[in-house]
């Protein structure tokens, strides 16, 4: 049996075992809402490689459960004609999609959606679950920021579950689900995926007061929405007949691709790889919503693995006796440049510098949350508190003032230290007092005050 092009979802609770590799914890953990969705299979007493699927073709799964009527349109056929002159680019993209399409399709059946939605990733991220647009929007269905909060997709510190597979597929078919009971079509709700509902319903308001009709097509819509439903038609368009457009759809075989597992513990990504056995880039794939090379239990969340590699990971980790995690996180409580706090907290400061994301020149604000290596002194698992609610925040120092000119013969007032520990965000007057003079780390401080704050950036939306 090949697992390398099948995909779906199932949750494996891991019972622990009596060392430190224990798979449980005494920090309380939240119950996923989503999860409970999600058939379960436990991997002490259950195979993975028993559960079949009734059909051993996610294609024609795909195809039987397409609703939306085709458009026909000049947009559609020019949409098709641009994917079909890009057979590589197609191809990349279909063979991206094979991890998930059967989770994505397995969720859209459950709801009675069209599994037309099931293909709208290849028109939003083509299927790179790390796409960024240049407007921030995130991941395989690119949610916004605004939108995922509204969606309770968390971002923070540790994780975007806007990047998340499960998380952020869910809440797209609730989004979508939203959208088609507001406004009566599939291609409407689409098109205020794309541009929002706001926008759609002064659209339709204005073919109202003008006479016209206020379906998809007559509304007068931007460039980029107007091309938004003839592209997914195009794409349904392929996968119904890919040979006509010189297309080879990838082998997908209609069951799992990854199996989702609870994390009761604090654990490390290195350390997941490791006894999973999977390339880092496999598991980055997979679980592209984590920001940091720790995954939190607090947190209530899942890793998924390979569907082949869930029962050799649960191997490795029984026989694992060493701690599960080398880094914890701690809340700051005052703002200072990093080599303060590195002093402060007992770390190296290139060690929390570069693990956190600092640039050199920025100060830590107060309320910001770090990850620091653990120790000793602090052991444990990191709490719901911060692993909900951890935001990193940095400014740059003020810049010292000139030290004053005096006359000739005339005698200098002494020069007056500012505090280091003022917010970056205090009053005009704290601020002109500040400036008044500059202690010496200040001084060295504003010699890097020039450096920016680097972003990596992500995955460019794909057009």
């Amino acid at each position: 049996m090949r697992w390398k092009y099948a995909a779906v979802l199932m949750i494996a609770v891991l019972s622990g075992c009596a060392s430190t590799g224990d798979w449980s914890s005494d920090a309380p953990t939240k119950t996923n809402p989503r999860a409970g969705k999600a058939p379960r299979v436990n991997l002490d007493n259950q195979s993975v490689s028993k559960v079949y699927a009734p059909s051993s073709n996610l294609w024609l799964r795909i195809r039987d459960g397409f609703q939306m009527e085709p458009m026909n349109s000049p947009l559609e056929i020019e949409q098709v004609r641009w994917l079909s002159s890009k057979p590589d680019y197609v191809n990349r993209s279909m063979a991206r999609s094979s991890r998930y399409l059967f989770y994505i399709v397995q969720e859209v059946n459950a709801r009675n959606m069209p599994t037309e939605i099931a293909l709208l990733p290849f028109v939003e991220s083509a299927f790179v679950p790390q796409a960024k647009s240049g407007a921030k929007a995130m991941g395989l269905w690119q949610f916004m920021p605004a939108t995922g909060k509204d969606f309770q997709l968390t971002q923070n510190v540790f994780r975007d579950e806007r990047r998340d597979v499960l998380q952020s597929t869910d809440a797209a078919l609730d989004y979508l689900q939203r959208l088609n009971k507001q406004f009566g079509t599939w291609e409407l709700a689409l098109a205020a995926y794309n541009w929002g509902a706001g926008n759609i319903t002064k659209a339709q308001k204005r073919n109202l007061a003008a006479g016209l009709p206020t379906d998809y097509e007559s509304l007068q819509l931007p460039k980029e929405t107007r091309n938004y439903v003839p592209k997914l038609m195009a794409y349904r368009q392929i996968v119904l007949d890919p040979d006509a457009y010189g297309i080879v759809l990838p082998e997908l075989e209609n069951h799992p691709y990854f199996v989702a597992i609870d994390v009761n513990n604090d654990i490390d990504v290195a350390l997941v790889t490791k006894l999973a056995e999977i390339p880092p880039e496999e598991f980055q794939v997979l679980n592209p919503s984590f920001n940091k090379p720790v995954i939190l239990a607090a947190a209530g969340q899942q890793i998924l693995l390979p569907f082949g590699h869930a029962e050799v990971f649960q191997e490795n980790l029984k026989n694992y006796t060493k701690p599960l995690s080398s880094w914890t996180a701690v809340q700051v409580s005052k703002t200072e440049m990093v080599d303060q706090t590195a002093k402060t907290l007992g770390v190296e400061v290139d060690t929390l510098r570069s693990i956190n994301g600092i640039p050199k020149g920025m100060r830590i604000r107060a309320g910001s949350t770090v990850i620091i290596p653990k120790t000793n002194r602090r052991p444990g698992d990191v709490s719901v508190a911060l692993a909900d609610n951890a935001s990193l925040n940095l400014d740059k120092p003020p810049p010292p003032r000139s030290p004053l000119k005096c006359k000739k013969g005339a005698k200098c007032p002494p020069v007056k230290s500012a505090k280091s520990g003022t917010k970056g965000n205090s009053s005009l007057n704290n601020a002109a007092s500040q400036h008044k003079s500059a202690s010496t780390e200040l001084a060295k401080s504003a010699k890097n005050s020039s450096v920016k704050t680097s972003h990596a950036k992500g995955v460019s939306k794909v057009q």
